[in-house]
């Protein structure tokens, strides 16, 4: 270290260091250029500065080498803006003021003093290598902390979300609301990537909550999006409030089973998917009910399994004629046709079918003649 008589930028400094207005006018121009850093307790900024000024003073006084000391008091401060709320932008604008009034007044002193232009300059210079890197030490700090607190509060809020869709014990907190009607949307997504685009869009179209839950992609929200068509298979429950969510999620879990079984896409509505997921639930009986309807049908025959499919088509489209023929790429009467040699080989035809319940038994029994 240069005795402070050989460096009269060092013995300026040291000189003014006694000063403890130096302090105090260095805190008020910190705050003054950073909206946010003034809203917290003028101690806070204090403290803070005081721990910088004296590092900096330090190692400007040790040849530039700053100490440990600075480098924790850089990322102190850093950590600490991050967990009040301050952001990086605001915390450096805060910094870099109270810098420039260091220089400022270094510089102005030294010239009454007669400094030579060369000292300040060399001094001034050593102050900014030494501000750039704690700038570093508090960016890095910053981000440390941003990143721990949105992994702390992300855990949190799956937790919750967890033990909503499970029926455990929780109290609904923020980003939910426990007056609020949600939909509960499961999935089979287990890629991160994949989730995280999905994720987007159902957060974008409402207020709620996402997250992997049991492998998979679920979430709590209050709108729906619109998804394209080959989005993988996503079921929607009608909104409730989250206390009752988890009967829900469970009958959504089976109904998800049964779309991908049927090899469905896209968002699906779990009331749309009713009569499918209690089907798919009793295969058993599927299979009585289809020895019952098309006992006479050969399975190994392609021309059977054409008017089964057919059939089921027709059902599938409300039975209409002409958009049966259109899904099956056929003409309207080759649709009449099959039916028609439906009837003769079993006896029955699902055009015949009176009222909601024969034509889900039609319906039933020919997905599991055709699933078998």
């Amino acid at each position: 270290m240069a005795p402070p008589d050989a460096d009269p930028f060092l013995r300026l400094l040291l000189e003014r260091s006694a000063d403890p207005a130096l302090l105090d006018t260095t805190v008020r121009a910190a705050r003054s250029k950073s909206e946010l850093v003034a809203t917290l307790p003028e101690e806070e900024t204090r403290r803070h500065t005081q721990a910088l000024l004296s590092g900096v003073l330090a190692a400007l006084a040790n040849d530039g080498e700053p100490g440990e000391d600075l480098f924790q008091a850089a990322e102190r401060l850093g950590s600490d803006r991050a967990r009040q709320g301050v952001p990086v932008a605001a915390l450096l604008d805060g910094f870099q003021a109270g810098r420039s009034h260091l220089v400022r007044l270094l510089i102005g002193e030294g010239r009454e003093l007669g400094v030579p232009a060369g000292a300040l300059l060399d001094g001034v210079t050593r102050i900014d290598d030494i501000t750039t890197a704690l700038v570093h030490r508090m960016v890095h700090a910053h981000r440390i902390a941003e990143l721990e607190m949105a992994r702390t509060t992300r855990e949190g809020h799956i937790q919750m979300l967890r033990q909503l869709l499970h029926g455990e014990y929780e109290p609904v907190l923020a980003p939910l609301d426990p007056a609020v009607p949600y939909h509960c949307v499961v999935s089979d997504v287990s890629d991160p990537a994949v989730a995280a685009g999905i994720e987007a869009a159902l957060t974008a179209a409402g207020h709620g909550l996402c997250g992997i839950v049991d492998g998979r992609l679920a979430a709590l929200v209050t709108r729906l999006p619109a998804f394209p068509a080959d989005t993988p298979l996503l079921v929607a429950a009608p909104a409730v409030p989250p206390a009752e969510i988890a009967p829900l999620y469970e009958l959504g879990q089976r109904a998800l089973r049964a779309g991908r079984t049927a090899g469905l896409h896209g968002l699906r509505s779990l009331t749309d998917l009713a009569l499918l997921t209690v089907t798919q639930a009793e295969p058993a009986l599927g299979r009585l009910l289809a020895g019952a309807l098309l006992g006479k049908l050969d399975g190994d025959d392609p021309f059977h399994r054409e008017l089964a499919e057919t059939a089921l088509a027709y059902l599938d489209h409300g039975g209409r004629i002409d958009d049966t023929a259109a899904a099956l790429h056929v003409h309207g009467n080759t649709v009449k046709y099959r039916l028609r040699r439906l009837r003769e080989l079993t006896g029955r035809s699902p055009s015949e079918a009176a009222g909601a319940e024969p034509t889900a038994h039609w319906w039933w029994a020919l997905r599991s003649w055709l699933g078998r």
